[in-house]
Parts: C-alpha cells; structure tokens; sequence
C-alpha cells in the first residue's frame, strides 16, 4: 500500500477491482478537500455509480442524489443531482488535470461543484483553470483504468466504500 503521509487528508475509494489511494490537496483547495471528507464520512459514496466513463478523458461519479444503489439508479438522471450541502464555490489553481488527478464535476457556473467528481484517464490540460483539481491518485490507477465504459454504462461500476484514511 502506498504510503500516506497525511491520513486526514487521503481518501480511500474501494473499487471491484481493489483500492484507490487518493491524497486530497486541502492547501490548493481547501473547500473542496473538506466537502469530500465529509460525503465518505456521511457514507454518502458508499455504492455510488461512476455514471459517465468516457475511454481516454474520465470516469465520473459522486451523484449521491441519483446514482446509488439504495435509491433508484436512473441512467437518465444520473449526473444531474448533489448532496444535501450547499454547492462549492470554484478553487481555480495552477495544477494542471494531468492523468489521476480529480477534478470537481459542476454545471455551466463554474460555483456549482457539490459532490461529483471525476478522475482522469490522461492528461486533460484543456480543463486548466476551468475545473477545480483537489487530489491525486497515488496508488490503484490500474483499478481507476479498469472501470466500465459508457454514457452511462449499461451497467455501471460503483465505489463499494469511500473512507478517510483516518477513520479506516
């Protein structure tokens, strides 16, 4: 297992296929740090489906209004929908949207961010200063990789369990 040098601020994503090591970067963005540890806390994550996977840019997910396994998953609505908080306001850095790092999934304003995110297959520099990046993947890419295609999938991958390194 990669070594976590802040667990306060590392989540872990467990996927079919195994563990995602994300190191969060609550210096770059604060808000949107805080936001995800409080959804994996809440367990709003927990069985959430990756609702848009597109081969070579991303694998989306973090609807918890519409894409968990408890409520009715609607392909149609997933990725629409937030969680019970207020949406994020943008933390616009110089860190680029390079392969494994997440991004904050949002509408056309750029203030809407709630709970979505995305991981990137590549490098995606057109995204620069337009997305909020607030982590990085340092271990279990492979099983990022491994996540079913589609808008949506027919039948899509979950995140079995998101948890704060801290609290695991």
């Amino acid at each position: 297992m990669a070594e976590i040098k802040d667990p306060e601020n590392t989540i872990i994503i467990e996927l079919k296929d195994g563990p995602v090591i994300i190191e969060l970067l609550p210096d770059i963005a604060p808000l949107h740090s805080e936001r995800m540890k409080k959804l994996a806390r809440d367990g709003a994550y927990d069985n959430v489906a990756f609702h848009r996977v597109i081969d070579g840019f991303m694998a989306q997910t973090g609807d918890v209004a519409h894409a968990n396994m408890e409520k009715d998953y609607n392909p149609g609505r997933a990725g629409t929908g937030g969680s019970e908080y207020d949406d994020v306001p943008a933390e616009f850095s110089r860190i680029p949207h390079d392969r494994g790092t997440l991004g904050a999934a949002r509408s056309s304003n750029p203030n809407s961010a709630n709970s979505q995110f995305f991981i990137n297959f590549g490098d995606n520099h057109f995204l620069n200063g337009q997305y909020t990046v607030y982590g990085r993947v340092i271990e279990g890419m492979e099983h990022v990789d491994a996540i079913t295609r589609g808008e949506p999938p027919k039948s899509p991958d979950r995140m079995i369990s998101v948890k704060v390194a801290a609290d695991a």
